[in-house]
């Protein structure tokens, strides 16, 4: 299945955001692991400053035996529960170490025996006992050793977050870097290039070179707009020498037109005076000098017919449209050229009899004529001519043929066929005219006429006009 550009787009986009999207989660975890982390070791960093201040006091007490020291001391514990009860609460599921609750214990205890020296002080005892001095000096000692390897383990998982996120980020570069080149190769390849190709094939077609641009077969919308172009061109093409056509017949009809009439008049006085010269040496004449007049008339008929012709392809003659049926108007244009065909032609019609057309009826009728006795002088050896009709209401028209079984068309004559006084017949036997005035007739109703020929099988003219 061909993927579309539109597609392959969004397909590509999607696959970036969601590997964008998943680094971004990845990374946004990682920062704030990272800053729990951070605060987690801020307050621990505040619990073992605040221990430390409690042993500050605790020794300074020792030393000096002051009742504020303790009461120091007492307020640093305080203010040391309430950090750690912060930090179970708020953090317990993210701090690494997992001995908390003992460390509650033991502060605890710690401040019980320190409240314990206090009462010992305001009881106006100086001196407390030996063995309470070396059990509060125990407890502080074991707190502060816990709680600085605690800070020294979270201290190291930072660091190493820190270094793994690097590493992410580093490992997350590779598939962007990968992804990033496939596109821009994607789009070097896939879509500059068709396009390359494409304004290649424009800039051709604006210095009037239809040749046609290479084949596209990437699959997508590139290769429906190549052929898109390519059918464009073929109808330019197509276009070009049908208007190429048009001008040659306009210029040449100007120039028969003052032609014709030159020769008119001196081939109808050479007729006028060749038939006195009979009438007036009947008797007389020689048989031999009567023959050569009597060619010499052939002749001077045969310039006329040829002048005639002339007059009739330089004329635009002006027509009125009218609904006819075409079986019916093809029956009479077969009534006219009958008695012109030979035995050995076969003449059939396959023409449905409900096609109806909006047209000149002596034009169309005239042209008819005209290919019906082109496709007989093609079959000396006789044949058959079919003519065939049908209604293309989706190309708003009809289209006839007239197909013969002749002896076809040299493929580099189909090209000038319709030219004016290009014929492939003897000298005598046509002046070249009658597809000529067709391809005018045709013309002039905004049809068209086209021709298919294999040498020794026939020729076929299809004729498209359109209905209204």
């Amino acid at each position: 299945m061909q993927i579309s550009i539109r597609k392959k787009v969004f397909l590509t986009f999607s696959i970036f955001i969601f590997i964008s999207g998943l680094i971004w989660l990845r990374s946004y975890y990682s920062q704030n692991l990272l800053h729990q982390k951070l605060e987690i070791i801020e307050m621990k960093n505040n619990l073992f400053n605040n221990i430390l201040e409690v042993r500050r006091y605790e020794k300074n007490y020792l030393l000096n035996f002051n009742k504020k020291d303790i009461d120091q001391a007492l307020a640093y514990i305080r203010i040391a529960e309430d950090i750690l009860f912060n930090l179970t609460s708020n953090y317990g599921n993210h701090m690494l170490a997992n001995n908390l609750p003992d460390l509650v214990t033991e502060l605890k205890a710690y401040k019980k025996s320190l409240s314990n020296l206090l009462k010992i002080q305001e009881n106006g005892t100086q001196l407390p006992p030996q063995d309470m001095i070396i059990l509060i000096h125990g407890q502080g000692h074991n707190i502060t050793t816990e709680l600085e390897d605690i800070v020294a383990q979270e201290g190291q998982l930072a660091r190493n977050l820190v270094s793994k996120s690097k590493t992410i980020h580093l490992v997350a570069l590779v598939p962007i870097i990968i992804l990033s080149i496939l596109v821009t190769v994607y789009l070097l390849f896939y879509i500059n290039r068709p396009l390359k190709t494409i304004e290649r094939a424009i800039q051709k077609i604006s210095k009037g070179d239809y040749k046609n641009i290479p084949k596209i077969s990437s699959g997508d919308e590139f290769k429906s707009l190549a052929t898109s172009i390519n059918n464009m061109i073929n109808e330019l093409d197509k276009r070009s020498d049908e208007l190429d056509q048009a001008k040659k017949l306009a210029s040449l009809g100007r120039i028969v037109s003052g032609v014709a009439h030159e020769l008119n008049n001196p081939l109808n006085n050479i007729s006028t005076s060749h038939q006195i010269l009979i009438e007036e040496l009947e008797g007389s004449i020689q048989e031999y000098h009567k023959e050569l007049l009597i060619s010499a008339e052939k002749e001077v008929d045969r310039g006329q017919t040829i002048v005639k012709g002339l007059l009739e392809f330089s004329r635009k003659k002006s027509f009125t449209k009218e609904w006819i049926n075409l079986q019916e108007l093809i029956n009479d244009a077969i009534k006219l050229v009958n008695v012109e065909l030979p035995d050995n032609i076969i003449l059939s019609v396959e023409v449905p009899g409900d096609i109806e057309a909006n047209v000149g009826q002596q034009q169309i009728k005239r042209a008819l004529i005209n290919l019906i006795l082109n496709a007989a002088q093609a079959m000396e050896d006789g044949g058959n001519i079919t003519i065939s009709a049908e209604s293309q209401v989706e190309k708003g028209g009809l289209s006839f043929q007239v197909q013969d079984t002749g002896f076809g068309i040299p493929i580099e004559n189909l090209k000038r066929i319709f030219d004016p006084f290009f014929t492939t017949k003897e000298v005598g036997k046509g002046s070249g005219l009658g597809l000529s005035i067709v391809y005018g007739i045709i013309e002039q109703h905004g049809g068209k006429i086209s021709v298919s020929s294999q040498e020794g099988k026939g020729t076929i003219f299809t004729v498209f006009l359109p209905i209204s």
